[in-house]
């Protein structure tokens, strides 16, 4: 097991102005309850989304087993219509299936173009824009994408962050969703903005010694509910029933420090990115000196950063 585990945070009736002045600053995962939503905790039913979101076609992730990896991709890519896709996404055993009839199904919309244009729920699916309304406690111009997601129940998705702020809405069905703080990331056996620990509920601590050190934030979703995950923190979602959700992003940095070409949402800001292709070129000119040499001046270089980076304004 992680070590201490902490409850999130759940307030209803919370307003843009005390979500900005009080709340979003102490940049931490949040449980909105009683935002207006419209429609859509209600409409949008298997039959409806079938009905509305019709023949258009999707690109899924369709796996074998309940717990997604996409590190090693223990999953394939395939295409279905979107009614078929929910159809399917909703039963426990299927009659048609690509692997077998226990496989797990997850939609992540794109955009039109994935390399040059973000996921957009009201400009993929407008026949449902009107359904649903989005939190207003950001401006306009900072908004970024809203990401319609569709999962099998059971499914849980690999831990990962995202550099920008967003909002988890639960339109239908529920979720279990994990959070680790960026302070604990050198607990998580990072490879990219991925956690190598799949298995976070029973970790294989012989391997993974220092996930037991990692504080875990929980929290449970129902239809209706908001989650804020602020950028940075580490997530990992279980969708205990069938489940449509929609993710909201936006830019809470100024546009310039994001990577032009992110349509996804997950790459580093670019200051970030050069300072890590930095910190590469040092570590290979260690690499001229005898082990004992490169081992004391590594030892040096990571005080320095702790000094000279880490921040003393968080716990």
């Amino acid at each position: 097991m992680a070590g201490q585990r902490i409850s999130v945070l759940r307030l209803e009736g919370v307003s843009q102005e005390h979500f900005m002045q009080h709340l979003y600053p102490q940049r931490k995962p949040l449980v909105l309850e009683g935002i207006d939503l419209g429609a859509c905790t209600s409409k949008w039913t298997v039959d409806y989304l079938s009905q509305v979101g019709g023949k258009k076609e999707v690109k899924i992730h369709v796996a074998a087993v309940a717990q997604m990896d996409f590190i090693s991709k223990n999953f394939v890519y395939r295409t279905l219509p979107f009614d078929k896709l929910v159809q399917r996404a909703a039963e426990e055993k299927h009659k048609e299936f690509f692997m077998s009839e226990n496989e797990k199904y997850y939609l992540r919309s794109l955009g039109e173009d994935p390399r040059k244009d973000v996921a957009d729920i009201r400009k993929q699916f407008p026949l449902l824009e009107g359904d649903i309304k989005f939190p207003k406690f950001f401006k306009e111009e900072q908004f970024f994408s809203s990401v319609f997601r569709i999962s099998s129940p059971g499914l849980q998705l690999w831990t990962h962050y995202d550099v920008m702020d967003n909002f988890l809405i639960q339109v239908t069905g529920k979720k279990r969703v994990v959070l680790f703080s960026p302070r604990d990331a050198q607990y998580l056996y990072l490879s990219g903005t991925k956690s190598e620990v799949l298995n976070i509920d029973n970790p294989d601590l012989a391997k993974y010694p220092l996930f037991s050190k990692a504080r875990r934030y929980e929290c449970s979703l129902k239809a209706g509910d908001v989650l804020f995950i602020p950028a940075l923190w580490f997530h990992n979602v279980i969708s205990e029933e069938f489940g449509v959700g929609v993710n909201v992003f936006w830019k809470h940095l100024p546009s310039e420090c994001y990577d032009k070409t992110d349509t996804y949402g997950n790459k580093d800001p670019t200051a970030a990115s050069r300072a890590a292709q930095i910190l590469d070129r040092a570590i290979k000119t260690l690499a001229e000196l005898p082990e004992e040499y490169q081992d004391f001046y590594a030892r040096r270089m990571v005080l320095h950063i702790q000094d000279k980076a880490y921040s003393k304004n968080f716990e």
